[in-house]
């Protein structure tokens, strides 16, 4: 029989607060984390409001500055020591050069040009928690944390460690990315109510809101927790991703690549639909994506209650799987359903079970799905300790 996985450490900042209990509390309470930027004057811009971290500091500085708190956090309650058996794996993708570096006069040095690449957060990780294992970034857009948990879960099994400290960085509220985003059609353009922009899964849905923020887990053989008397927080159970081969943007209306991560989690973890008692979609916000996997949901699981965190925090892109692989978390410690923001009239098209208001339920088993441009799926499950 093949070792379970314990969960022993959270660690995020999110833009609903600085650390695991304050986003949770927030969370819990339906509180809105978009608005207007503050990074810089989004005067004149097609969209004015972001879902910004509670840290000041933009670019590869932010997501330091995010890593650390992120990590420390998690380090500090999972008890963790540092060893060549614990290794690091992390979603993140390359930053943006500063927009104050087309008017400077000298080239920058090696070390800003370094703090660019995507894998820069990932030695950082190594560095904070002295692990000497291997360790590896994964970039595939809004999948990248979510599947830098799948990939440690899989070292794990192997063998080939004892823990992984794992999880995911981003931090997008800036001019290219703005620009970028709203040329695709893809953010919300409520200017005048920010705080209502992200309404996944409602009908007058209009696009995402761009987010800023960290999740890391701690995640190790059981063994090891025992060994050391570590608090098991939650199990790690499942572990599924697909890709679409469909377009760049767009999700395939049937959901078929979410349906197929999903039903590989099931299948990973030994579970049937039925056992699942909460998923917190991907649930962008967006046309496409909130239609498709509502539809790869209905078509897998019989009325599964259902709600996206989005609503709340935005969208964290490479670091919303595992954010919300914590919320999981959370919700398996507490016995509770997180409820949906702005679900004021849900999309009769979006055939889900949505839970609009934060709710006590029994839970032994969830699950978290995080959909990525360019077509990459990823879908993790939790069990309670």
């Amino acid at each position: 029989m093949t070792e379970r996985l314990a969960v022993t450490g959270l660690g995020m900042v999110t833009p609903l607060g600085i650390g695991v209990e304050a986003t949770w509390r927030a969370v819990l309470a339906a509180e809105n984390g978009v608005r207007r930027i503050r990074r810089f004057d989004p005067t004149g811009f097609p969209v004015t409001f972001a879902a910004e971290a509670p840290l000041p500091g933009e670019g590869a500085a932010l997501k330091a500055a995010l890593t650390e708190l992120a990590v420390n956090e998690a380090l500090a309650m999972s008890g963790l020591a540092p060893g060549p058996r614990v290794g690091v794996c992390l979603g993140s993708e390359a930053c943006r050069p500063p927009w104050a570096w087309l008017w400077k006069k000298d080239a920058p040095s090696a070390a800003e040009v370094d703090a660019l690449a995507p894998d820069a957060p990932t030695r950082q990780v190594a560095a904070l928690a002295g692990a000497t294992g291997p360790r590896s970034t994964v970039s595939t857009a809004c999948t990248s944390s979510s599947q830098a948990l799948g990939e440690a879960m899989l070292r794990l099994r192997r063998g080939e460690v004892d823990a992984m400290v794992c999880g995911g960085v981003d931090a997008l509220s800036e001019p290219l990315m703005v620009v970028g985003f709203s040329k695709l059609g893809a953010l919300s353009t409520r200017n005048d109510a920010p705080e209502k922009a992200s309404r996944p899964f409602d009908l007058h849905r209009d696009g995402f809101v761009l987010g800023e923020g960290a999740g890391f887990l701690v995640i190790e053989r059981e063994s090891t927790a025992r060994a050391r008397g570590a608090l098991v927080l939650a199990w790690a159970e499942g572990w599924g991703c697909s890709c679409n081969a469909w377009r760049i943007t767009d999700s395939p209306p049937d959901g078929r690549g979410a349906y197929d991560a999903m039903a590989a989690a099931l299948l990973d973890a030994g579970l049937r639909p039925a056992d699942i008692g909460y998923i917190n979609a991907h649930g962008t916000s967006t046309q496409q994506n909130d239609l498709s996997e509502s539809t790869a949901i209905a078509r897998l699981f019989d009325r599964v209650p259902v709600s996206s965190t989005k609503g709340m925090m935005g969208h964290l892109v490479a670091a919303c799987g595992a954010v919300e692989a914590i919320l999981c978390v959370l919700a398996l410690r507490d016995q509770v359903r997180p409820g949906s923001r702005n679900l004021e009239e849900p999309d009769p098209s979006c055939p889900v079970n949505l839970v609009r208001d934060a709710e006590r339920a029994a839970l032994d088993h969830v699950l978290t799905n995080a959909f990525g441009f360019g077509g990459s799926n990823g879908s993790l499950i939790f069990g309670r300790a």
